[in-house]
């Protein structure tokens, strides 16, 4: 079964690294396989990450996006978690669950909880 996903008229989105731009018009798309993909609006610019959970964001990021460079932004994903779970006891369930995704390469979804987060 395709991903069904829809750009707003402008909206960009990251498809196995590639930014495809969507023109004047609304459209959907479908992916036929599995590709690694963000929407331009989910996209965290690393000046943008001004805060523990969005440095965590970041780092999430760059392991989805360019996994040829996920061992060494998995080890910046470790050092910035334990520093988020020491800052953000409160969080510590979501944080653990985040970690978890990320272990199993479920990447999005372990955005999508981070974000929750800020």
């Amino acid at each position: 079964m395709p991903l069904k996903f829809s750009l707003r008229p402008g909206e960009k989105v990251i498809v196995n690294g590639a930014v495809i731009g969507r023109g004047e018009e609304p459209g959907t798309f479908y992916l036929y396989n599995k590709a690694n993909f963000l929407r331009g609006r989910e996209v965290m610019k690393e000046d943008s990450a001004d805060t523990i959970e969005k440095k965590l964001y970041l780092v999430i990021q760059l392991i989805y996006l360019f996994p040829e460079d996920a061992a060494e932004s998995l080890r910046k994903f470790e050092a910035i978690l334990a520093q988020t779970l020491a800052e953000r006891p409160d969080s510590a369930a979501d944080l653990e669950q985040v970690a978890q995704f990320v272990r199993n390469q479920d990447y999005y979804r372990a955005l999508k909880l981070t974000a929750k987060l800020f």
